[in-house]
């Protein structure tokens, strides 16, 4: 399949900058069969020098793109909820009347909920196009996954036409919030959909009036649609979108809650040696895909894992943000190595900067530690046992 066909290097020339994509089956369909971008070659600074004007800007637009796309990393994290999604995925195909189960990962922004949903999402996208074909036997397009995201104050009907966007339905643009539940369960039978994945549930529009439509909505997909609702957001409990129970404290509107299993993700730590050793891992496989002509191994974890944790307190999302403007600035900069002076010069998010204030006093008095390079040989070794 086209997974495996060799990387065309217009597509960085000519990038869709479409932030909706994923949001549309064609460009959904892109992401998962592309096939891997290849890592620039690392040269020396003397290779670097010897090249020639056209050569040195074509190199430095891959360096760009590479470095701009790092990851994503298999972190326990990832795995972890990767594990519970393809066991409640493959084991939801249950018929008749049985209602599927609803999956929701809840955690604050930052710490890789969407991107660990998404790269699950893209491997049974290819996992089933592999094994069923792109068609159905009715010579309909096969969709196994069909991913929305919701806008700030999105309500039922946003929610409904976004499936129908998805699917690029004729009927989009106009008709009741009836019909288009109508539609969008058409759409997924039609394309064989297993899962329905639902970003940013947060911003779905709630009040007390519309807490029984909401409920009576979720129930009857669940109840009526053949797929596995993954619902990714923030503080999804808090905002009732998956417990709703009225004011009585009547039960009754909680089935939704009640089939959900709810997943987390969590910063990274190292208040032991397991999760320093997790955090080292995590700094290697990041250290491995920079391409800078003097970068050098332990670059990061040796002389950074500390100040990386303190500046980004563990959370990936603020980490990759992190090294990624650090590797354009290094290139652009002409210093090509990271240090921690050129990473203080890059800003990151405004929540890792608050935070990183309470941690400093933390390392300073040797109460929290990310160092783990005093058995470096024996921790990287462990790490390469117990990470992939």
């Amino acid at each position: 399949m086209s997974y495996a066909q060799e990387w065309d290097p217009a597509r960085d020339e000519n990038p869709n900058l479409d932030n909706l994509t994923l949001s549309r089956k064609e460009g959904f369909r892109a992401l998962a069969e592309s096939p891997l971008r290849p890592k620039p070659d690392l040269l020396t600074l003397q290779q670097l020098a010897a090249l020639g004007e056209a050569e040195r800007a074509a190199y430095e637009k891959r360096r760009r793109v590479w470095h701009a796309n790092l990851g994503p990393i298999k972190t326990p994290q990832l795995e972890a909820v990767h594990e519970v999604l393809w066991g409640i995925v493959d084991s939801n195909f249950q018929g008749g009347k049985k209602p599927r189960r609803v999956v929701a990962v809840d955690a604050f922004p930052g710490l890789g909920k969407t991107t660990a949903v998404m790269n699950f999402a893209l491997e049974y996208h290819r996992r089933e196009i592999q094994r069923r074909g792109a068609f159905t036997d009715l010579g309909h397009e096969r969709w196994p996954v069909c991913r929305i995201g919701l806008t700030s104050n999105a309500g039922i009907k946003d929610f409904n036409k976004s499936i129908l966007e998805f699917y690029a339905h004729p009927g989009r643009t106009s008709g009741t919030s009836a019909l288009f539940v109508q539609r969008a369960l058409d759409c997924i039978l039609a394309c064989e959909t297993k899962i329905l994945i639902i970003d940013d549930l947060h911003f779905l529009k709630l009040t007390n009036k519309d807490d029984q439509e909401v409920s009576d909505h979720f129930n009857r997909i669940v109840n009526q649609f053949p797929v596995t609702l993954i619902f990714i957001g923030v503080e999804l409990e808090k905002h009732g979108l998956y417990s709703l129970i009225d004011e009585s404290g009547d039960t009754t509107l909680s089935q939704t809650g009640r089939r959900a299993t709810s997943l987390t993700m969590v910063p990274f730590d190292v208040d032991n040696d397991q999760h320093r050793r997790q955090w080292r891992q995590l700094l290697l496989d990041l250290e491995q895909q920079i391409v800078l002509s003097r970068m050098f191994a332990g670059m990061l974890t040796d002389g950074l894992s500390d100040y990386l944790y303190r500046r980004t307190t563990g959370h990936i999302g603020s980490l990759v943000t992190l090294i990624n403007r650090g590797c354009q600035r290094a290139a652009r900069t002409g210093t090509e190595l990271l240090t921690k002076k050129l990473l203080e010069e890059v800003k990151i998010d405004a929540a890792s900067k608050t935070a990183s204030k309470a941690l400093k006093a933390k390392f300073k008095h040797r109460r929290m530690n990310g160092d783990t390079t005093k058995d470096r040989a024996g921790d990287a070794s462990a790490s390469k046992n117990s990470a992939p």
